[in-house]
């Protein structure tokens, strides 16, 4: 019988914590506001994660940022996980949650009720 989860599923789960709280409160940088890790995938052979992320302004700026405080997120992981090898962080951001924002407010246009024009008085 097949485990309900995956060993790379439950490490992926623990980063996306791990990382969620050193973003929050360890990064330094600037460039780096507020940021939502929406999804961790990690390879079957543990060397490479994908942190998927939104924030308020995806901007390229915030991109740069994370890649270069990828190598301080991954020295800080590996103090906190219980892993031989920390996977190398990969950021790609994550474009889901606008395009839901964009696809709620064009079906609230168009379920809107229309306006009856009112003829104008004479």
């Amino acid at each position: 019988m097949a485990k309900e989860f995956s060993r790379s599923d439950r490490v992926a789960e623990q980063i996306q914590r791990e990382l969620a709280d050193l973003l929050q409160f360890e990064v330094k940088d600037p460039r780096i506001g507020m940021v939502t890790i929406t999804e961790v995938e990690v390879s079957g052979d543990m060397s490479h994660a994908k942190i998927y992320y939104s924030a308020a302004e995806g901007t390229k700026e915030l991109q740069i940022g994370l890649e270069k405080s990828a190598g301080f997120l991954r020295t800080q992981l590996s103090k906190r996980l219980l892993l031989r090898t920390v996977p190398q962080l990969h950021f790609v951001y994550d474009a889901s949650i606008d395009r839901g924002m964009r696809l709620s407010k064009l079906i609230d246009e168009a379920l809107a009720p229309e306006t009856p024009v009112k003829p104008a008085k004479h």
